[in-house]
């Protein structure tokens, strides 16, 4: 059970980290220059810019990072899964 626990806990931290760096885009005030929201940024680019690049912005409204969340739910749950099938 153990890498089945450290998989599932690993992406919940990605999700937690994706869902603060997007709410964070909601107040304008924000330097995302400065730490340590240039390194949640950077990171969480890691996820979104592919998504970016397939999905365009509908008006003012990006949808990548639900498409995200949900492509990234799905590996979740493919691996935690996989793993805890295999008695990992």
């Amino acid at each position: 059970m153990g890498l089945t626990v450290a998989v599932a806990r690993i992406f919940d931290l990605i999700f937690l980290i994706l869902f603060i760096t997007i709410l964070l885009t909601w107040f304008p005030k924000i330097n995302w220059y400065n730490e340590p929201f240039r390194s949640m940024k950077a990171f969480s680019e890691i996820f979104l810019a592919p998504f970016r690049k397939l999905i365009p912005p509908i008006g003012m409204i990006d949808i990548s990072p639900i498409v995200a969340f949900f492509c990234l739910g799905l590996l979740r749950n493919i691996l935690v899964g996989l793993f805890a099938s295999m008695g990992l």
